[in-house]
């Protein structure tokens, strides 16, 4: 309507309802004072953080830094969100907004520590993390460990994630050195032989002790698959018992690592069985769906809904769900996990340089293929080769911009959430 047609109502109204006009005058103060203090009020509007299956960004990328195909438009900041890590958002958002695409890109890797350059490393390619085998404690002193992992973070931009595999029994890195631990660390099943599953949660604890107090906070275990088979890869490493057992098992750890503050990972989803060793070549897994729905998935339920932070994907071709793609290149078996398990926090990849993966991948690099399934933190050996890769992928388009910032979200939100990343 026209100004013109405005202009006698208002008249009219003026001269002869006042008493009207004054009653809506106050009708809308009041709205605007609910609107102002109350549970709508915009000062209480939240973006919310990634639902389950479908996370959304929540930063804004400069135009000078954004792909071809990239959004430059400003995202409102995250201030509320939900999922595991939800009262960690507000911070995880104002940090995402101040970061680089390069920084975004070396958040997602868990590099392989190298034994030489490493603190270059770091300052090279800002990632998000290092894992830790043996070599880098052997012949090592406690002081010179500290001062290893702290000259790490002293180097990053942001605080790494710092991680071992410390499951204990076959696989320890650092308890196997007498000299940096009080014991080794035993397996699972002689723990829980021993001492039940009070004995469990006592042998996380004094995990967590020991690492935290060489400045390591993510621990690459609880072993959460299922298997009988004593001539299995995976059974020295794993509980050893049925489904239903080893989901209290997972329970057990991630509560108690949770108590100290230590990142636990839930691994080698969607369940290793008595399948080879993808270390060496390509693993196909042929059995039916339904014996990952009643065995194989309940330790990985029950981890999540103990609040585990971190889950691993194997690289075991699992045809019940996706007959052509290892499992840490499916984008069905990320979505079985986000969706039907209801995991919200970070996933990541088994090493992209084993060979199971390297010989069905084709290619110089899996990294691009392995992010854009759907995990956020990518374990690589190849720093540069995997680095260079995924950061031309989201330089050409291949990776948008919205999907890189939904995994560094999450990852940052991780951090502070489990007091890697403080105030």
């Amino acid at each position: 309507m026209s100004r013109k047609h405005y202009t006698p109502r208002y008249s009219k109204y003026k001269r002869n309802n006042f008493p009207v006009l004054l009653l809506v005058g106050l009708l809308l103060a009041g709205a605007g004072a609910f609107a102002l203090f109350g549970p709508f009020s915009p000062f209480k509007v939240t973006t919310p953080v990634p639902s389950v299956s479908k996370p959304v960004a929540s930063s804004s990328v400069p135009q000078s830094q954004a792909s071809s195909s990239a959004s430059s438009e400003v995202t409102p900041p995250v201030v509320e969100g939900v999922g595991i890590f939800k009262d960690a958002y507000p911070k995880a958002s104002q940090a995402l907004a101040g970061m680089s695409v390069k920084e975004k890109v070396g958040q997602v890797f868990l590099f392989h520590a190298p034994t030489t350059g490493d603190v270059q490393t770091v300052t090279n390619y800002q990632p998000g993390g290092f894992f830790l085998s043996a070599n880098s404690f052997e012949k090592k002193t406690p002081e010179q460990v500290r001062d290893m992992l702290l000259g790490y973070q002293q180097a990053s931009k942001v605080k790494m994630a710092l991680a071992v595999d410390e499951e204990g029994g076959t696989v320890t890195r650092i308890s196997q050195f007498s000299v940096l631990a009080p014991k080794k660390f035993r397996s699972p099943q002689v723990v829980f032989a021993n001492g039940g599953f009070d004995g469990v949660s006592k042998d996380t604890i004094d995990k967590a002790d020991l690492l935290l107090s060489y400045g390591i906070n993510v621990n690459l275990a609880p072993v959460a698959d299922v298997t009988f088979e004593k001539s299995a890869y995976m059974f020295p490493r794993a509980f050893g018992r049925n489904g239903t057992r080893t989901a209290e098992f997972v329970k057990t750890v991630v509560e108690a690592a949770n108590s100290k503050k230590l990142s636990s990972t839930l691994k080698h989803f969607p369940g290793y069985g008595s399948n080879p060793d993808t270390h060496t070549g390509v693993v196909t897994d042929n059995r039916e769906m339904k014996t990952f729905r009643d065995s194989d998935f309940l330790p990985f339920q029950a981890g999540i809904e103990a609040g585990a932070p971190c889950v691993l994907v194997s690289h075991n071709i699992v045809t019940a769900m996706d007959g052509e793609n290892p499992a840490s290149l499916s984008k069905e078996v990320h979505r079985i996990l986000r969706e039907e398990l209801g995991f919200t926090g970070v996933v990541m990849s088994d090493d992209l340089s084993m060979q199971g993966l390297r010989e069905k991948a084709g290619e110089k690099s899996a990294a691009p293929a392995a992010f854009s399934a759907g995990n956020d933190l990518l374990l690589s050996t190849d720093i540069s080769g995997d680095f260079e890769a995924l950061y031309a992928a989201v330089q050409n388009g291949t990776i948008t911009q919205e999907r890189l910032d939904e995994s560094v979200l999450r990852i940052l939100a991780w951090k502070y959430s489990m007091g890697i990343l403080s105030e």
